[in-house]
């Protein structure tokens, strides 16, 4: 069984479209809402008509429709975005789900996708966590495959300007492997992560102490100790990405707040295991460049 989960907040159905009809498409048995708004009283209504009108709209998604699939929608209180999956993740387990898809609201892909990480996945039980190549929507790559990052690289490309830190950005970007290869990678962002379940399971899923924008470092960081966390470019989706805590006051101290809790829990400044994580994964380009 294949699962995918969605949290939203104060998103509309236009907003979410692209990414359930991406689902729709893809061999998905389960795809779990989790509203965490507060007013989209009408969201669970307009999700049902358009499950309905969209699934008995073609012969093949009728057929899937009759296979079992369901699109499930619960509202559930705000306690972040890792907290919101956990509640879908949990779902999912007990439903026998094998592979669980956590996705943005602002991603869409192709029917290829899912078919593709889960071959791959299923072929190499070692990988517990895969990102496909981020586009944006004008088929400019986005850099959310990156080494675990160091608080001057985290503070630094808030509050520095950039000349300061673009050495130091393009190696944490991993700009040296042009974002052409497979690579195990410590750090893969939560707007596309494809897992094996048991691993998930294994490490305890996300860690609820992060509200927004740590939990996908911490999760890919625990997953990275058991399993391989891959960056896999053979496919590609796209990301709206609206970079929402660099336009939001509010947004932008949730940000830092959470990654001062993310450096208490795994260090500051002395981080041994980062420093050997990070020079594994620069290795493997250099490697790379060497055997062409």
């Amino acid at each position: 069984m294949i699962t995918a989960s969605i949290v939203t907040y104060d998103h509309h159905l236009l907003d979410i479209e692209p990414v359930l009809r991406s689902l729709f498409a893809s061999p998905v048995d389960i795809v779990y809402v989790i509203d965490h708004s507060e007013h989209m009283l009408e969201l669970k209504a307009e999700l049902e008509e358009f499950a309905a009108r969209v699934l008995q709209g073609e012969p093949q998604l009728r057929r899937k429709e009759k296979a079992g699939f369901k699109l499930i929608y619960y509202p559930h209180p705000n306690n972040g975005y890792g907290g919101g999956h956990n509640y879908a993740i949990k779902m999912a387990v007990q439903a026998g789900s094998e592979y669980h898809l956590v996705v943005n609201p602002d991603i869409w892909f192709g029917p290829e996708v899912m078919p593709e990480l889960i071959r791959y996945m299923t072929q190499h039980p070692e990988v517990g966590q895969m990102m496909p190549k981020v586009l944006y929507p004008n088929g400019a790559i986005q850099r959310l495959a990156k080494l675990l990052p160091t608080p001057f690289d985290i503070f630094g490309r808030f509050c520095l300007p950039f000349f300061i830190i673009a050495k130091r950005n393009y190696r944490y970007e991993l700009r040296c492997s042009n974002y052409s290869m497979t690579l195990n990678v410590p750090y893969l962002s939560g707007c596309f992560m494809m897992f094996r379940v048991s691993a998930l399971q294994e490490i305890n899923m996300f860690d609820e102490h992060f509200f927004m924008y740590a939990e996908d470092v911490d999760i890919t960081r625990r997953m990275h100790e058991h399993y391989q966390t891959l960056y896999y470019p053979q496919t590609v989706v796209y990301h709206k990405f609206s970079r929402a805590s660099h336009r939001s006051l509010r947004l932008f101290w949730i940000h830092m707040t959470n990654m001062m809790m993310y450096f208490n829990k795994w260090g500051w400044w002395s981080d041994p295991t980062r420093k050997a994580i990070n020079d594994r994964c620069l290795a493997q380009i250099k490697h790379y460049y060497q055997s062409q």
